[in-house]
């Protein structure tokens, strides 16, 4: 079935067909805090605060449509942003590294006769000095993002379906959902499963968790653009599954998609001091020429939802948080352009926690009931397959060693068992885009719990500010 094109809406009407625009951003970084600096470790963290964080924040809280948009934060996200001291590192990493970067950079580019470089970068250093004075008296850099966040995740961002054991589960998803409604106050069911990876095994535990919705990459099972993708399901257990629509994703996030237009900033090509002045169709990087790019982006994305949702629906765009910002650096443009657009559209966004309300879940299709993510292929081999094998299999081995110890199991050795199972270290070697860094970190922390399960209590309980409320989780049964 094709949807049929939708025509300009005339002022203050709406089609009673049309569909609703559900847009879900994951926040979420590998547990980097205190390990390492540049080019892996927690710098990471304070550049994706200055790029994508603040500015979202700062967005999130001046635009009205802003309540349309479901931010979810990962808890070990907002433990290492929470982190002693993370407040007061986040300021020098602005005020001394990029100050001294960026500075020594342009003050090149002028010498050598480049002022347009110069002016480039200028214009990018501005992205770190809002987020310093973002920051001027603050000592919690997730406050902003926590204001905003309904949506939380599991405590370290394991892939659900390889944890072993029902007590390793409860660990994940108790963790993570205590943390955030000890964090916030408030939590009303949503949950962003890591890697959007779902298994019909999950149904019992994410009811039992109080997981109200979801999103889950069908696309495999439903095929791209096919109209069921725009229709929320529920499992047997009653959870809400709200399908990701790759169809409009794929223009943000596809080889070839919006962020390599001709104007957004070339990542590829880089300065001496590893700052990029240059635009994808290789002129200087225009900050004007490149907001009003986003802008064009804009329409064109909310256009082609509008038509995509001509027959009604909902289509739910999830996408990384850091994507807007931090690897797409006018990708915060680009989503404020969007809300202004569907506005002037006349398209409606509704938040993710509403779309079962406005749209009844129906039961999942049967070729959909089985496991899948929105890995590639959309299945586990990225944190499971043959390159990654050894660190599954360890992860899950040690798991069911912690689970044997029963209550004797220390909080220090739970906490090594939660960094051991995030699903970053896997990724990050699997794709290779950050050198040995995910097996040493992996490898130090299954030593470390190898070395606490044979002296239980010989190490401090903390490891760092990591699951800072574990101890008040049910770990047994």
């Amino acid at each position: 079935m094709t949807a049929r094109p939708a025509g300009p809406p005339r002022a203050g009407e709406r089609s009673s067909r049309a569909g609703r625009l559900a847009i879900v951003l994951h926040s979420h970084l590998p547990y980097v805090e205190g390990f390492g600096t540049w080019p892996f470790g927690e710098e990471w963290l304070w550049e994706a605060h200055a790029t994508s964080y603040a500015p979202l924040v700062a967005l999130l809280d001046r635009h009205p449509s802003a309540p349309g948009v479901t931010l979810s934060t990962t808890p070990v996200l907002i433990d290492q942003l929470q982190a002693p001291g993370a407040a007061d590192r986040a300021r020098g990493f602005l005020d001394v590294v990029r100050e001294d970067v960026y500075g020594r950079e342009i003050a090149g580019f002028v010498e050598h006769g480049f002022p347009d470089q110069a002016e480039a970068l200028r214009r990018q250093r501005q992205w770190y000095r809002d987020a310093h004075r973002a920051l001027d008296g603050a000592d919690d850099l997730a406050a902003g993002l926590l204001r905003h966040a309904r949506w939380t995740s599991s405590a370290t961002h394991a892939v659900l379906p390889l944890v072993a054991s029902p007590t390793g589960l409860r660990a994940q998803l108790s963790g993570g959902i205590g943390s955030h409604r000890r964090r916030t106050g408030r939590w009303d069911g949503g949950f962003w499963s890591p890697e959007c990876a779902y298994s019909p095994a999950l149904d019992g535990p994410l009811r039992d968790a109080g997981v109200a919705t979801t999103c889950v990459d069908l696309t495999d099972r439903l095929g791209s653009g096919d109209p069921r993708q725009l229709q929320p399901y529920r499992t047997d257990a009653g959870t809400t599954l709200l399908p990701i629509d790759r169809r409009l994703i794929d223009l943000v996030w596809a080889d070839g998609a919006f962020p390599a237009g001709a104007a957004y900033r070339d990542t590829h090509r880089r300065s001496t001091f590893d700052l990029m002045p240059w635009a994808n169709d290789g002129s200087i990087w225009s900050a004007d020429r490149a907001r009003a790019a986003a802008r064009h982006d804009a329409a064109r994305f909310v256009t082609a939802a509008r038509e995509r949702l001509a027959d009604g629906g909902v289509a739910t765009v999830a996408l990384d948080t850091e994507f807007l910002g931090h690897w797409w650096l006018e990708g915060v443009w680009w989503l404020e352009a969007v809300l202004d657009e569907a506005a002037a559209q006349g398209l409606e966004l509704l938040h993710a926690d509403a779309v079962a309300a406005h749209l009844p879940p129906v039961p999942l299709p049967r070729e959909a009931r089985t496991t899948t993510t929105w890995g590639a292929p959309r299945d586990l081999s990225t944190w499971s397959g043959a390159a990654v094998a050894e660190l599954a299999w360890r992860a899950r081995r040690l798991e069911l060693d912690v689970v044997a110890t029963g209550g004797r199991a220390t909080a220090r050795a739970w906490r090594e068992l939660l960094a051991v199972q995030s699903s970053d270290w896997a990724f990050l070697r699997t794709r290779g885009t950050a050198g040995a860094y995910p097996d040493m970190r992996a490898s130090a922390h299954a030593e470390s719990l190898v070395a606490e399960l044979h002296a239980l209590g010989s190490a401090s309980a903390g490891l760092r500010n990591l699951a800072p409320y574990l101890d008040g989780v049910p770990l047994q049964v």
